[in-house]
């Protein structure tokens, strides 16, 4: 019983984030993900284009 009392009180200090702050972080989520992509993909056409020339 002891537990789950501690686990109640726990929950009450989460701050849950407001729709704002979660639409921010998608946002820079996808940001990140797409300059990761975009930087990956250039890396692998200049990789594939240097062996290209030394074959």
């Amino acid at each position: 019983m002891k537990f789950f009392k501690g686990v109640k009180s726990e929950f009450k200090k989460i701050r849950w984030s407001t729709k704002k702050e979660m639409a921010a972080y998608s946002i820079a989520t996808l940001l990140c993900v797409v300059i990761f992509a975009l930087f990956f993909t250039g890396l692998d056409v200049v990789i594939s284009a240097l062996k290209e020339v030394i074959n």
